[in-house]
């Protein structure tokens, strides 16, 4: 996949951050008893992934809400509103139901009605860019003027299940298993497309994409519903870290060759990179690996952790609220995520 785009902006991006914080520290005091049987050094998580705080959601946080939320200020910032919104798509890895699709429940809350396209899509961390490529496909070919794409991670429910399971018992497999979990974080995002024709700036132009799959890897990170012995489901979630760097980084240098050259780039002139945010192993490696000197990345898992789909545009969004990302600058999102699937996205700031 390598579309290239005329007519198609990032114009507006909305988000909304997990009110409560949570310290590595803190996790460590909860995972005591864990860290004694194992004889881990306190201080371990922060170390292993450069991580020293993350949020949650509150207890009774609704994901729609978040992402509502989130949109209605990219809608907001814009200028644009809900009834000129042609596509609506939920992205996250959560999502509220099986059914009805979450983002019904976001097309509710912002009083997007009638003729629209509103539905969920998933595929890990890449949802929100795979979304993006859904809605620029049908701006480009006339279909819509402007769609939107949304998610909400929780980090929450899942990191108190795998401490629960980990003081009952487990062993250092099981610890090293849950520990990607233990990045997570909680947040919202909202990315509004457009075709430029709205009143006010158009915003960021979309130049085009690349992706490479390698599904071979697929079991390497899962997270999904399991059942017990007694017949009780409860979530899971297990990453081999160590394979999921070594065959994401190789499959994100293959991608890379492939979207330099799509894209009539070199890593010399390209001046910002957005990474999936993830932990400083996997941005150290990453780099290094394509040649992309670290002062041009710009990163927020030292705070923020792994929010999932959220994470990169999150990210780019805090960017552009810092004044990193400049007006005129080749500016490119790399997105690696479970499955396993990287895409790159090219864009003029």
């Amino acid at each position: 996949m390598s579309p290239k785009y005329q007519r198609v902006y990032l114009t507006a991006m909305g988000y909304e951050l997990g009110p409560e914080v949570v310290t590595s520290d803190e996790l460590e005091e909860r995972l005591a008893p864990v860290y004694k049987r194992l004889n881990l050094q306190a201080g371990q998580l922060e170390a292993w992934t450069g991580i020293s705080e993350r949020r949650w959601w509150q207890k009774d946080a609704r994901l729609s809400q978040g992402a509502a939320a989130a949109a209605g200020k990219a809608l907001a910032k814009a200028g644009v509103k809900a009834a000129d919104v042609g596509v609506l798509i939920y992205a996250g890895v959560c999502r509220e139901n099986f059914e009805p699709a979450t983002a019904c429940a976001v097309a509710d809350a912002l009083g997007v009605r009638n003729a629209v396209s509103v539905y969920d899509l998933s595929n890990a961390c890449l949802g929100v860019l795979n979304g993006m490529i859904d809605i620029a496909n049908r701006i480009e070919l006339g279909q819509i003027r402007a769609g939107i794409v949304v998610s909400c991670e929780t980090s929450r429910e899942i990191n108190e299940i795998a401490i629960s399971n980990l003081l009952h018992g487990a062993g250092m497999d099981q610890f090293a298993e849950a520990l990607a979990t233990f990045t997570g974080g909680s947040g919202a995002v909202a990315m509004l497309l457009t075709d430029g024709s709205f009143p006010g700036e158009k915003g960021h132009r979309l130049l085009g994409a690349v992706s490479q799959v390698a599904p071979e890897h697929h079991a390497l990170c899962r997270w999904g519903l399991e059942t017990s012995s007694e017949g009780m489901q409860s979530q899971y979630m297990a990453t081999d870290s160590v394979s999921v760097l070594k065959y994401g980084v190789l499959l994100g240098q293959k991608t890379w060759q492939i979207f330099l050259a799509e894209m009539g780039w070199t890593a010399a002139n390209l001046e910002r990179v957005i990474c999936h945010q993830v932990g400083s192993g996997h941005q150290d490696a990453i780099l290094k690996t394509l040649g992309i000197p670290k002062e041009k990345d710009f990163t927020t898992f030292r705070f923020l952790g792994n929010m999932g789909t959220a994470a990169l545009p999150v990210t780019a969004a805090i960017a552009e609220e810092r004044g990193v990302l400049k007006r005129g600058q080749k500016v490119a999102f790399l997105g690696i995520g479970s499955g396993l699937t990287c895409l790159m996205m090219g864009l003029e700031w």
